[in-house]
């Protein structure tokens, strides 16, 4: 007999309880020593007549509310429902309106706490439902998130090999090794976690338990009560059987000790199967609505020394579900109805079907999600008081059209058919509905044809309609078009860059545009309402990657697209766009924004995409995750390969339909700039900076290193400001900018550089009497970053952040909100605005880099219903800067902020007060951080990793260590508490703090299309004003060889010579 020893060992090494190994020895054993697992006709008969719930309870039994402080409620909430397509928790499909299944029991759990008092909820999650259903419910229910005891996690066991009876090996995804022991681990799970003793200690008595996804299964005070007084120590509700249920489980009665049981199907052999189908002998089914005693289930389990001995339930299986060819398994699973064979004196009831409402198929959700079914006061789906005859309509739809979720809401993306006054649907084939379809009586609907064909909108009685030869989708047919996993396709907090070759290369940009899709779907955004927004930073392939964009949207469901002009949109005008462009039933719902940032462009440089949403935000950590899972097991993409190319450079509305004008696709190119511009308008005091700007002793230059950012610095100082086109350096978008480097540092905005008369170190240079402008300001390829000079003097970002907050009150934006609230930089940018903070009293926050961490800050109060930190600003220490009027940096912004308080320093008749000037009046205030950063770009992957390894492991060696004149005060590695949303992100980057205030960072980019970029951050902050005029290079000098000391790098990498240095 094979040994559990091997699984006993694997199990241990998870940190699995001792409740679940003995349980899975007992099925273990059961079948090692040779047992099927089923159930012998001869050995059982029917189930002798019970109790009806609407004929013998309810009339007679008044329903005490005093049982419910003794009652906890339970949802099995362990499935992913990968049956009907999906790969999160099934509990979050929307199934009714806006709700998901676990919408529905969160609102029945308030409602009855609302009516009765504190009734207990609990989960029991799985490892692949926990972290979906918990970010679900603290974002829509968070006082119900935080309750404590609220989940249990169900455990796994080992899938065995079907010969060896040995755990399974799945080398190329060891998760594969594991399966859920099936719903009967409730009792495992409720002792190996010690919530069944501590359930009992607080006075809990009686646990009702029922699937998340039968949304019938509420909590009824009248069969509490009748259990209660019954004495009974398990009850299972059970439904009459009808021709459709015969294929099921039963209830039956063992022979040998009259004990009630439950046979599966997978408990009956061949043989036996007419018996098992038989309904009029055995006559009710299991609905998984279990009431038990948990005084009784203690008893047991005491008995049984630690679980409840359960039938072992066989299943067949390969150990890579997705692979029929890989290694042959055995799963053994247990259900947790079969334990009423456990308990002495367990009965059943019968109650009607409106307690039984699963969502199993396709066919379930179109009849739930239709007007046949209402939703009660207290948040029960029951049947339309209109449906014909007072039956729910029989649907049937085709197996293979309509097996998945997507395939349904394909089908019903322009609204759900009326099926109140239907008796029973029918399809065959694929065919499209809309919310005009009335279907009446008896109908059926054949499509033979090899494309969806489209049901007109209007009323069907009793009908049999055949639309094979009907007019097609012509240029709006989807085609399915099979794909495979292409590898690195995860996206950063940026999105997904890599070489543009790569993304021309077959299926690149199609696997992650149609992983994007699902992602958005299955995070609960409706694509098929409101828009979406395309647009990029004009560099190499971007018109291409549009028009495949466009017809992968209009074959996922899209109805309305918006273009920008010439296909270019910079990435602040996306959030702007998204933020404020109506009117509300066309808003957008997020937004494609082809763009690397600041990598090179062209055929042999960089290309980017990434997804915003509905907010303007880059997207949220669940969908980036959820977007880079779907990439990993995609195997087609949707694609209307007829529609036709749209024109962008021609503003206006493109309209195409479908053949039989029943779908309307209208796609708009937008101009570019107006939306974001009139935004800033009503930011800024225009007035002022035009006055400023006509100063004779003031002059401009705005460097947009042709990118983006052009089209928006023409319409804002030429077209709203005068200014001459001359003063617009650069401003014409290249598909290669140029063949330059569209970063607004020091080293690459050489041509403005120059101009503002310094080198790219920031030094003065000779300008041989060339005027040198009052101000001058850089973009990057998609206008999200900028540089500002004065007169031959450079603002280092973290500089440029901290006098804008301690001048904020010079925009109107801020002034007439009452003032700035909150600020906040990421860890790496200096603490100049940490000092301005304080003094202002403002809210502060040090973040990780990226833009999503301030975007939680803004959103507080709306979205997270928190303390409210707006009006916000932000910015980083990589150009970046912005505020709480978009949910992006904004270069265009940080430029006009620099105007708005030079504007209002400067008065008329005065000498002028230059950008030089404000700067070392705010040094002379809060005293000046110096600060550099060091970027070693392109570097090798392996010897950077190795590198930071390396640091990570000395980190706590360097506390009180002597550095030259510094002393270490801390070494660590920067993590973050999300104060928004509890989110938690470690290895932000290496901090190495000195007890002066000296700063040494380390942190490792991935924002680089190819290579890894090692960045090094120096930072001393000087008092004293009368050293506020040394040389960066010479202020931070000695930190230079501590830092090389402290990362060796040129050990690790080759080099210790910085590609830029900024």
């Amino acid at each position: 007999m094979p040994s559990f020893e091997p699984c006993r060992a694997a199990m241990l090494k998870e940190g699995l309880s001792d409740s679940i190994i003995k349980s899975f020895e007992s099925s273990f054993n059961a079948l090692a020593s040779g047992a099927s697992g089923q159930i012998p006709e001869s050995t059982i008969g029917p189930s002798p007549k019970l109790k009806d719930l609407d004929v013998d309870i309810t009339p007679n039994v008044k329903p005490d509310t005093s049982l419910l402080s003794q009652t906890v409620v339970l949802k099995l909430n362990g499935g992913l429902g990968t049956g009907m397509g999906l790969d999160k928790a099934k509990s979050l499909l929307t199934v009714k309106g806006d709700s998901t299944f676990l919408d529905f029991s969160a609102k029945q759990v308030n409602h009855m706490r609302e009516k009765y008092g504190n009734v207990k909820f609990m989960l029991m999650n799985s490892f692949s439902t926990s972290a979906d259903t918990m970010e679900f419910l603290s974002a829509k229910y968070p006082a119900l998130s935080k309750e404590a005891g609220l989940e249990m996690l169900q455990n796994k066991v080992p899938k065995l090999d079907a010969t060896t009876l040995l755990p399974a090996v799945c080398e190329s995804n060891p998760a594969n090794e594991w399966c859920p022991p099936g719903h009967g681990d409730l009792y495992s799970a409720l002792i190996g976690t010690g919530r069944l003793d501590s359930l009992l200690a607080s006075g809990i008595k009686y646990m009702f338990v029922s699937n998340s996804d039968n949304l019938g299964a509420t909590l009824d005070l009248g069969i509490l009560t009748h259990f209660a007084t019954s004495d009974a120590p398990f009850m299972m509700e059970c439904c009459e059987r009808t021709e459709n249920d015969k294929k099921g489980g039963h209830l039956a009665q063992r022979e040998s000790d009259g004990r009630l049981i439950l046979r599966e199907s997978a408990m009956c052999a061949d043989e036996d199967t007419p018996h098992f189908q038989n309904i009029e002998k055995y006559k009710y089914f299991n609905t998984n609505n279990l009431w038990i005693r948990l005084d009784k289930l203690k008893e047991i389990v005491t008995k049984y020394d630690g679980f409840i001995p359960l039938p072992m339930i066989k299943n067949n299986k390969t150990v890579d579900p997705k692979n029929s060819d890989s290694q042959k398994v055995v799963q053994l699973e247990t259900a947790m109805g079969a334990a009423i064979e456990c308990f002495p004196g367990a009965t059943a009831i019968t109650v009607n079907r409106t307690r039984f409402a699963p969502v199993k198929k396709s066919d379930d959700l179109l009849l739930l999600r239709s007007d046949a079914y209402v939703i009660s006061d207290d948040f029960r789906p029951i049947l339309n008081p209109a449906c014909a005859g007072g039956k729910a309509p029989v649907i049937t739809l085709d197996s293979k059209k309509y097996k998945f979720v997507q395939q349904l809401e394909r089908a019903t993306r322009c609204g759900v058919p009326s099926l109140v006054s239907c008796t029973r649907l029918t399809i065959k084939g694929e065919v499209w509905m809309s919310r005009k379809c009335i279907f009446e009586g008896e109908v059926s609907i054949i499509n033979n044809s090899d494309e969806p064909k489209f049901v007109p909108g209007r009323a069907f009685v009793n009908t049999k309609l055949d639309l094979t030869s009907a007019p097609g989708l012509g240029p709006l047919k989807p085609v399915t078009v099979a794909t495979h996993p292409i590898e690195g396709q995860k996206p950063g907090t940026s999105g997904l860059r890599k070489k543009t070759k790569v993304f021309m290369s077959e299926h690149y940009l199609q696997n992650f545009v149609q992983a994007t899709f699902d992602a958005v779907v299955s995070n609960g955004i409706d694509i098929t309402q409101g828009t979406l927004l395309v647009g990029g930073d004009g560099r190499y392939y971007n018109p291409e990657a549009i028009q495949i964009i466009v017809n992968m949207a209009v074959a996922n469901g899209v109805k309305r697209i918006w273009i920008g002009e010439n296909g270019l949109l910079s990435t602040p005008a996306v959030s702007a766009i998204i933020r404020e462009k109506g009117p509300v039933w066309q808003k957008a719902f997020g937004a494609f924004i082809l763009t690397a940032s600041h990598n090179p462009g062209g055929p042999e440089e960089d290309f980017g995409i990434k997804y915003n949403g509905e907010h303007g935000q880059p997207a949220v950590e669940s969908v980036t995750n959820a977007i880079f899972d779907n990439t990993k097991v995609i195997a087609n993409y949707q694609i209307c390969p007829a529609f036709p190319t749209i024109d962008l450079a021609k503003l206006g509305t493109t309209t195409v339909t479908t053949k039989s004008n029943d779908i309307q696709i209208n796609v708009d190119v937008i101009s570019s700039t107006s939306i974001h511009v009139n935004l800033l308008k009503n930011i800024f005091d225009f007035g002022a900076i035009k006055t400023l700007l006509s100063r004779d002793d003031f002059t401009m230059v705005y460097d947009s290193m042709h990118g983006v950012n052009g089209p928006y610095a023409r319409a804002v100082f030429c077209e709203e400001f005068g200014l001459s086109a001359e003063t617009m350096m650069n401003s014409i978008p290249k598909d290669d900018f140029n063949g330059g480097h569209a970063d607004p540092n020091l080293t690459y905005a050489k041509e403005l550089v120059a101009a503002m008369g310094l080198d790219k170190s920031g030094n003065v240079i000779d300008t041989k009497g060339k005027p040198v402008p009052s101000f001058g300001a850089a973009a990057d390829g998609d206008g999200d970053r900028n540089m500002i000079l004065g007169n031959k003097f450079f603002v280092t970002p973290s500089d440029s952040l901290a006098v804008i907050a301690a001048n904020a009150g010079t925009i109107p934006f801020f002034s007439s909100q009452g003032g700035l609230k909150g600020v906040a930089r990421s860890m790496p940018t200096s603490g100049a605005v940490d000092r301005v903070a304080k003094e202002l009293n403002l809210s502060f926050f040090e973040t990780p880099t990226g833009w999503k961490f301030f975007g939680n800050l803004m959103d507080s109060a709306t979205l997270f219903d928190k303390e409210d930190f707006t009006p916000f600003l932000c910015g980083e220490e990589s150009f970046g800067t912005g505020s709480s009027h978009i949910r992006e940096k904004d270069g265009i912004w940080a430029v006009l902020a620099w105007l708005n308080i030079l504007a209002a320093k400067n008065k008329a008749g005065k000498p002028l007060v230059s950008v030089e000037d404000i700067v070392r009046k705010h040094w002379s205030h809060y005293g000046r951080n110096y600060y550099c950063r060091y970027d070693y770009e392109g570097m090798d992957k392996e010897g950077a990793t190795k590198m930071f390894a390396k640091m990570r492991g000395g980190l706590s060696g360097h506390g009180g260590k002597k550095f030259g004149e510094y002393v270490m005060k801390v070494a660590d590695e920067f993590t973050y508490n999300d104060p928004i949303d509890g989110s938690v992100s470690k290895n932000q980057g290496m901090r190495f703090l000195f007890e002066d205030g000296s700063r040494i960072i380390f942190r490792l980019s991935g924002t680089a299309g190819s290579g890894a970029t090692v960045r090094m951050y120096l930072e001393k902050y000087e008092p004293d004003s009368e050293k506020h005029n040394l040389s960066i290079a010479g202020a931070l000098g000695d930190l230079v060889p501590i830092a090389m000391q402290l990362c060796a790098i040129k050990e690790f990498c080759g080099t210790d010579v910085p590609t830029v240095i900024t």
